[in-house]
């Protein structure tokens, strides 16, 4: 298990950067000419099959270790996924976002590809230091890519990229320049950066104490087989959070909107 956070967040950026380049650009464009602007992360989100070896639980282990605290649980009924998030004591911290895939309700077809890769890895993949930037674990045909993705994006997504942040997240609200989300979309759009538009381009809002909004994911090249296939590799999300009633900043997720964001990936 990694000892320090920061280290462990640097590695996963480096590893999610390397097949999501407008994150990068993206980064530099936001913190301005002389990069004056801190960019601060929100959350970094990760994907996972429900099996013994891959469950959420195993890969939470590696924050809890570093001090996260289990915060947050959603169901995503449509997407077939669980989820919870965690969150660090020193809040200058990324809170991080696991979901997965409860693999018993896809078809049998399915599960049974998806068992044959999980099956495929090593037993203990999950406990090395570096297993949440480590990618994939096993060998993914063309064939069983494609009859994943036409039962579940999420599913054809995690066999193809394995584990990896799936997502990094601005945080709005530590934006010197900007006041608002839609600002920083609209600054996005005039540079040419593709927004996700499933459930209108800002999902939530005040109401919620939440507001999202994420670029469609950029495209990368992954071997299936023989073959050299260009898929939906990572995209970059901004988030603004508000203040409750209570007069704390709200540090949750909230369902509806996350629903819309898993679709960032899509290959449509």
């Amino acid at each position: 298990m990694h000892t320090n956070i920061d280290t462990l967040f640097a590695h996963l950026w480096d590893k999610y950067v390397a097949i999501t380049p407008s994150a990068h650009k993206i980064h530099s464009l936001l913190a301005g000419e002389e990069g004056r602007e801190q960019i601060v992360n929100d959350h970094v989100a990760f994907r996972t099959f429900n099996l013994g070896k891959t469950n959420l639980e195993k890969l939470a282990a590696h924050f809890l270790a570093l001090g996260y605290e289990a915060k947050g649980d959603y169901n995503f009924e449509a997407k077939k996924l669980t989820a919870q998030h965690f969150e660090h004591p020193d809040d200058t911290k990324p809170k991080v976002f696991i979901s997965e895939l409860r693999v018993e309700e896809l078809s049998q077809t399915a599960q049974d590809i998806i068992v044959g890769l999980v099956n495929s890895m090593n037993a203990h993949a999950v406990d090395s230091d570096d297993f949440l930037y480590s990618g994939r674990h096993w060998a993914l045909t063309k064939e069983d890519y494609d009859t994943l993705l036409n039962e579940s994006e999420y599913a054809a997504w995690l066999a193809a990229w394995g584990f990896q942040a799936n997502h990094f997240t601005v945080s709005v609200n530590y934006l010197a320049q900007y006041q608002s989300l839609a600002q920083v979309n609209a600054l996005l759009k005039s540079a040419g950066f593709v927004l996700n538009t499933s459930g209108g381009e800002i999902k939530g809002g005040e109401d919620v104490f939440l507001a999202q909004s994420s670029t469609m994911a950029d495209k990368a090249v992954v071997t299936m087989g023989s073959e050299q296939v260009e898929i939906p590799s990572c995209f970059y999300e901004f988030a603004q959070r508000y203040t409750m009633p209570n007069g704390r900043r709200y540090q949750g997720f909230v369902a509806a909107s996350a629903d819309k964001i898993f679709e960032s990936t899509n290959a449509k």
